[in-house]
């Protein structure tokens, strides 16, 4: 299965701070956020992924990021010209999945634990899969309500009554359908496809399921400068606690298999002298 992460948008809620680097190369602790979608498709076995961004932002990522070779993976990247909803990334992303399953992860969300995502790539027959996350307010997000057996009652967007507490977070799971469905939708009232739109249009044919994440994944959308602010100390507080650094991709890379003990050793050789290095010169090579 190949991954695609959305890191565009202009970053309206970050501002200033998206005026000196976009949403995502925005530091969470002690590496760029982009860095956590990432991860999350890499620990999943995905190594075939596209970064969509925006033409001003995309040059920084491709220097950020190169091709992705140092983690054993292949990172090619498309253009979003305006920021036209999560949903346009998925017609963009048309050439990259070639009608193929794919996932679709927002790059400022940040799953820690478990996501259940691996087992479903291994598993996944068709339609579409959605992720399922219990908040307090739920009214602030797109709200589904799912049966005892996962498949997909209702979605709302921002309803007064929620049906439940179960938002739906940034990853998604697609089967080849999900580009035509996407050039079918009409733009919303502020001019973008929607993703919610997208699964609906799988609902309504009874093909969208859902995974509800248990206590044991933490979730966080690190869109505005509280919620920044809180992943970093979420990330930094994992870290001294366990004393292994969260979506470390060299070691994702090396446990995962991408990348031998040799060419970790020579990623980790063109490191500058930094904590990071250190961490990896002791804590995966020993």
């Amino acid at each position: 299965m190949r991954g695609v992460i959305l890191a565009g948008g202009a970053g309206t809620r970050l501002f200033p701070l998206s005026q000196v680097a976009s949403k995502q190369l925005q530091p969470v602790y002690d590496k760029p956020m982009i860095y956590y979608p990432l991860e999350t498709l890499m620990s999943s076995g995905i190594k075939d992924i596209c970064l969509i961004s925006s033409p001003h932002d995309l040059p920084i990522f491709q220097r950020v990021l190169g091709n992705g070779h140092q983690w054993g993976i292949e990172l090619s990247y498309e253009v979003q010209p305006e920021p036209g909803g999560i949903a346009q990334a998925v017609i963009i992303g048309e050439s990259f999945v070639r009608q193929e399953p794919f996932a679709l992860v927002l790059g400022d969300n940040i799953f820690y634990g478990p996501t259940g995502l691996k087992p479903l790539i291994s598993t996944f027959g068709g339609g579409a899969v959605i992720w399922g996350y219990p908040v307090k307010d739920p009214q602030r997000y797109g709200v589904i309500e799912i049966d005892s057996s996962g498949s997909v009652m209702s979605i709302e967007e921002k309803p007064d009554d929620p049906k439940s507490d179960l938002v739906v977070p940034g990853l998604y799971v697609y089967d080849g359908t999900a580009v035509s469905r996407a050039k079918g939708l009409t733009p919303s009232n502020r001019g973008e496809l929607e993703i919610t739109d997208l699964n609906l249009s799988f609902l309504n044919d009874g093909q969208l399921s859902a995974v509800e994440l248990g206590q044991d994944v933490t979730w966080m959308d690190s869109g505005t400068h509280e919620s920044l602010l809180e992943s970093s100390a979420f990330v930094a507080a994992i870290e001294k606690e366990h004393g292994h650094k969260v979506a470390c991709l060299e070691e994702v890379a090396y446990k995962m298999g991408f990348i031998s003990q040799t060419e970790l050793a020579q990623t980790i050789e063109k490191m500058p002298k930094s904590p990071y290095r250190t961490y990896c010169e002791r804590s995966i090579l020993g």
